[in-house]
């Protein structure tokens, strides 16, 4: 039986890297499945995720009202932060109050980050940007304050600057206690349930692959680290390859549905896709 390739997107950071080590490697193999990787960073993704090109593709959470007619949510591999997330970042403000009237660097429209922003702020502007310049850009006063994502989300303080607003910590109070989705793994319809729940499968077992061999995933995913030191690396795959990750459950799912209905109420997408989990 002749192989079938299969696409799979994801962005070129550690805790990506960290999941998909065992199936990199060729060391968790799926019978008769070549799986050929694309590194894109996630605003990217969410844009080739619009046309249903790869089958299988991590986009931010906030993208999938636009996709759900053509992918499904895979139970594995969802990036959510338990009582962590995106953080607002100044040097020279420290509420949300004093940033009425200004202006903040955000990661791009489709970033869950941005939506969580427009979401549960009022009265701020933003500006969307390369989410790896925003610290520059407040630093160089071309917005106010700044939204971080990835490791600039344990790298900030370190650096001086102060904290506004993390909506890790801001969603867990907001919910009671609900993981925040950031990042969701999608597997494209048209491939059938059957070969979707394979690959699914194989994604869960690339992570415990990980998870089962630190002293090679870990070094492997410290080469998309973006300078951080390996400590900080191995905290930052560990906060966002989770339990939730392997399997998002009922607690995941509810989360999601939860984000979109708020997004919703304010205008902001413009429905709440059913969620079936794969």
């Amino acid at each position: 039986m002749a192989e079938r390739t299969i696409r799979v997107g994801h962005s070129p950071d550690p805790d990506d890297a960290f999941m998909f080590y065992g199936l990199a490697s060729g060391k968790v193999k799926l019978d008769g499945i070549v799986i050929e990787h694309l590194l894109e960073d996630i605003q990217s993704l969410n844009e080739r995720a619009m046309k249903a090109e790869l089958e299988v593709t991590a986009i931010s959470a906030h993208a999938f009202p636009y996709v759900a007619d053509n992918y499904w949510i895979m139970r594995t591999g969802a990036s959510m932060g338990e009582g962590y997330g995106p953080v607002i970042i100044s040097r020279k403000y420290a509420t949300l109050d004093e940033l009425k009237g200004k202006i903040v660097g955000t990661p791009g429209p489709l970033t869950t980050a941005t939506l969580l922003f427009k979401t549960f702020t009022d009265g701020i502007s933003n500006l969307d940007m390369p989410f790896d310049t925003i610290m520059q850009a407040v630093d160089n006063g071309t917005v106010d304050a700044g939204l971080l994502i990835h490791e600039g989300q344990i790298t900030y303080q370190a650096l001086g600057y102060k904290k506004v607003l993390d909506f890790g910590e801001f969603w867990e109070k907001e919910t009671n206690g609900l993981p925040l989705p950031l990042g969701l793994d999608v597997v494209r319809k048209d491939l059938g349930e059957p070969l979707a729940r394979l690959l699914s499968a194989g994604l869960k077992e690339s992570i415990a692959f990980g998870y089962q061999h630190q002293q090679e995933s870990i070094p492997y995913a410290m080469q998309w680290g973006r300078g951080i030191d390996y400590a900080l690396g191995e905290k930052f795959v560990k906060m966002y390859v989770s339990d939730l990750t392997i399997d998002m459950g009922e607690n995941g799912k509810k989360a999601l549905e939860l984000l979109f209905q708020k997004g919703f109420a304010k205008g902001l997408i413009s429905n709440v896709p059913p969620i079936e989990l794969i």
